[in-house]
């Protein structure tokens, strides 16, 4: 018969997962959205370790085990924000459109702001850059090629050049939103934008 291979004196204690003490999720969002707030109401150029540490009632070693500079951080933060809405199909062109800039009729939010505080820096700034091609550029091209092939389907094909100008009208109206942080729109005033701004870029006459 063979021998059975020695076990520990405690053989359950293979087997029990290890008690390691899980990575404080919470205190994760904890800076997450304190970085997004500070930034949104001073500026990243005020953003630092003590003021976010005062905010969030962390730790700095909590700050640093996570990111290693606070471009890092505030990339982070912004990537995990909704901010363009996902396409919408309401069967018509003009109400797809409408969908897409419902963001405007409120004011900007804290993500938001954080984004047009971005702006400036992000000339400069490889890691905010990237963020705001990921939260913002990537996801607005993708909601008008959306709409664009919702529209093919209903049997009314866009052009490619014409929805490559309206991509860029779009995000360009985008930041004009986010630069001069204006207050929400009315309905109206987003009809109007849509109605004289976007949707004759897409439709004949």
């Amino acid at each position: 018969m063979t021998p059975r291979p020695a076990q520990p004196a405690d053989a359950a204690a293979v087997d029990r997962p290890r008690r390691g003490r899980p990575r404080d999720e919470e205190l994760t969002g904890r800076l997450l959205h304190g970085a997004l707030d500070l930034v949104a109401e001073q500026g990243l150029g005020r953003l630092n370790a003590d003021a976010l540490v005062a905010r969030t009632g962390s730790g700095r070693s909590g700050l640093y085990r996570r990111w290693s500079d606070m471009s890092s951080l505030v990339a982070d933060a912004l990537v995990q924000q909704p901010l363009v809405p996902a396409p919408a199909d309401t069967g018509s062109l003009r109400g797809d459109l409408l969908a897409l800039f419902e963001p405007w009729r409120h004011p900007l939010t804290a993500a938001e702001q954080t984004a047009a505080a971005l702006l400036g820096p992000a000339g400069h700034d490889a890691a905010l850059r990237s963020a705001l091609d990921e939260a913002v550029v990537e996801p607005l091209a993708a909601v008008v090629a959306a709409v664009v092939e919702q529209e093919a389907r209903r049997g009314r094909p866009v052009p490619a050049d014409r929805q490559r100008l309206v991509g860029v009208v779009v995000q360009a109206l985008w930041w004009e939103r986010y630069v001069t942080g204006r207050p929400g729109s009315t309905e109206a005033e987003v009809a109007q934008i849509v109605d004289r701004a976007v949707l004759p870029l897409l439709v004949d006459g």
